[in-house]
């Protein structure tokens, strides 16, 4: 999927939490992606390309980021994050989904998963926040820009010139190979973030409201949650170590399947889909 054809399906819903934007394809049972930071739904495009055939596939754009417009007001924490997702499917319609989350969008699913369990057909998880392990060490730099004041510059640095967001001191960590990640990837990443004045605010304020306590109380229901889950992690991820792989799957009594993605990275599932993608085929399967 091109990001021509995926700007061309971008459809909205409107919520109690804001407008909604999301990208979907294929027909079938709903299969849910929610992304991390700095990011947004395009980089589940090779997932909606992809599984299709199987699944109507849907990604989001989260609270702050992409597409999806919030009210300066609005909450846009993890939890209230978990909340719009159930706002979103009433919206739809949508009763039950395969929830696949990644990076921030992998604690939302955790959070909406313990907390509406009856709405979950299966849970995937890859490499995200988990327990207390958020935000990692490696991301707290830029934590501590965005609380400096520092993130509009950063973000115009990051637009203006793709091999800063490339390099070592930025995204290039989240992947192999960072050099393959086009310009035009780069951009549908970043400049939804200079398309309205408050656009960066709002990420700002996304980050700012970091606090792994809202997956530190949730850890007795997962071990609760018996809906079957696939855990896929990069060996390799400078944020999340493969450990929380482990942590995960001896909590949560529905894991079916521990996948460890050799030299994997935060986006390993963009790099190389068609790993992933056998994993998710198998598992709906």
């Amino acid at each position: 999927m091109s990001s021509k054809q995926f700007e061309a399906a971008k459809k909205y819903v409107d919520t109690a939490s804001g407008r909604i934007h999301y990208a979907e394809a294929g027909v079938g049972p709903v299969a849910l992606f929610v992304h991390g930071i700095l990011v947004n739904s395009y980089i589940w495009r090779h997932q909606l390309s992809a599984l299709s055939d199987i699944r109507r596939c849907i990604a989001i754009d989260t609270l702050a980021h992409g597409a999806t417009a919030v009210a300066d007001e609005q909450d846009v924490s993890s939890t209230a994050q978990a909340t719009m997702l159930g706002q979103f499917l009433d919206g739809l319609g949508i009763d039950k989904v395969d929830l696949v989350g990644n990076d921030g969008g992998g604690a939302v699913c955790q959070i909406f998963a313990v907390n509406n369990p009856e709405r979950i057909r299966t849970l995937t998880l890859t490499d995200c926040d988990t327990h207390d392990n958020w935000p990692p060490e490696a991301f707290q730099g830029f934590v501590d820009m965005c609380a400096a004041g520092g993130l509009r510059d950063t973000l115009t640095a990051l637009v203006n010139d793709k091999d800063i967001f490339r390099s070592p001191g930025a995204l290039g960590p989240c992947y192999e190979d960072a050099a393959t990640i086009t310009d035009d990837t780069i951009d549908v990443y970043l400049q939804p973030y200079f398309s309205g004045p408050n656009r960066v605010r709002g990420l700002e304020r996304f980050v700012a409201a970091f606090d792994c306590s809202q997956t530190v109380d949730i850890e007795p229901n997962l071990r609760k949650f018996h809906a079957p889950t696939l855990i896929v992690w990069g060996t390799d991820d400078v944020y999340f170590d493969k450990k929380w792989a482990h942590w995960l799957a001896e909590r949560i009594p529905g894991t079916r399947r521990v996948v460890e993605v050799e030299n994997g990275r935060l986006f390993f599932f963009e790099e190389r889909p068609d790993v992933f993608n056998q994993e998710l085929r198998a598992h709906w399967s």
